[in-house]
């Protein structure tokens, strides 16, 4: 005897929903796939609080697809990163993924590891799910023939963390933190300085070195140019660079690293041949992750608001969408200096 299948249920729509409650298809809609200020306009706090429960009871999705179709309104952004497991880079889509939750977005996201074809396959992807706007954190600055085919598609686009040619962007302002890193080099009486300037494609360690070399110029000292040095942003770059470095005959008694990951390596390189960090060489990093605080020798290094500046772009992409007025946002960096730049010591003599 066959067995009575129990028939399956299907999907929640928002018909199926509004023909529960009684209520206008259009009014469940702007509450559920609107903006808050959409669903206060639309309805009561009761009755939001009602669709609300039903929706959540009854498991409710949203089509985004045919949302889309419908109004071109997807609710949906797309973010193209570098990578993820870069601290920086994950703090500050922290900051994207609670923007677009706050305002009731989703994010589409893709990790290009900086190669431009993957840019390219990746900015495909997100445009074929429909997303309203696109917030890229891997800008190059010597390749925007991607960003300008976007544009040439009409799609909003925000870069975060790297500028390139003209397009709108949420940065901290890193040609200022590079100037800060030199005020405070100099003003222990450094001359003989060394830069971890990253990736030449880069603006982040492009911008940092240019502001930290028009500063040390305008206090007088002279950076040489062998001491320039570009590599990776990782840790392993910089313990080879570190390595490199104090292999020389003449060394450096500071190095400035573009980013924090940089220093680190450097600062075990440094220890595995004896010197130290703090008392024979000064060394500051960029981007105060969390970890920096925490090293057995204190990273001096400048803060940058990575969560605030993934948050803000999202906020300015949205401004983007809705037709308002937008520019680029350069967001303050603040130096903290730790037992790796130690203050106490005033003059350094050299390795």
């Amino acid at each position: 005897m066959p067995l009575n299948k129990p028939k399956p249920r299907g999907r929640t729509t928002l018909r199926s929903l509004a023909e529960q409650l009684g209520i206008h298809v259009s009014t469940v809609s702007r509450v559920l796939n609107g903006t808050e200020a959409e669903a206060r306009s639309a309805a009561s706090p009761e009755v939001i609080e009602r669709i609300k429960r039903l929706a959540e009871e009854l498991n409710y999705r949203p089509n985004r697809q045919a949302i889309g179709l419908k109004t071109r309104k997807t609710r949906l952004l797309g973010v193209i990163l570098p990578r993820l497991t870069d601290l920086v880079v994950a703090m500050i889509y922290e900051g994207i993924d609670a923007a677009a939750k706050d305002n009731q977005y989703l994010t589409f996201v893709g990790v290009t590891l900086d190669m431009p074809e993957r840019q390219i396959q990746l900015g495909e992807a997100a445009l074929d799910q429909n997303v309203e706007g696109l917030i890229i954190g891997d800008a190059r600055l010597d390749n925007v023939s991607f960003l300008d085919e976007i544009a040439r598609r009409n799609i909003p686009i925000v870069l975060v963390n790297r500028r390139a040619g003209s397009y709108c962007s949420v940065t901290c302002n890193d040609r200022k933190g590079g100037r800060l890193v030199a005020e405070h080099l100099v003003e222990l009486g450094h001359r003989d300085i060394c830069v971890m300037a990253g990736e030449p494609y880069a603006s982040t360690g492009h911008d940092r070195t240019a502001g930290f070399l028009e500063r040390c110029a305008e206090l007088g000292v002279a950076i040489s140019p062998d001491w320039i040095v570009h590599s990776g942003f990782d840790t392993k770059s910089g313990r080879a660079l570190g390595e490199q470095i104090f292999s020389r005959s003449k060394r450096p008694t500071a190095v400035f690293a573009v980013n924090d990951f940089l220093a680190i390596g450097l600062m075990g390189a440094l220890r595995d041949q004896g010197i130290q960090v703090g008392r024979d060489v000064a060394v500051v990093g960029f981007n105060d992750t969390p970890i920096a605080a925490e090293l057995p020798i204190g990273l001096s290094t400048i803060r940058s608001p990575m969560h605030q500046m993934g948050y803000r772009s999202v906020e300015v992409l949205l401004d983007m969408i809705a037709g308002r007025s937008t520019a680029p946002e350069l967001l303050e960096p603040t130096l903290c200096v730790r037992e790796s730049s130690n203050p106490n010591v005033r003059v350094y003599t050299g390795l």
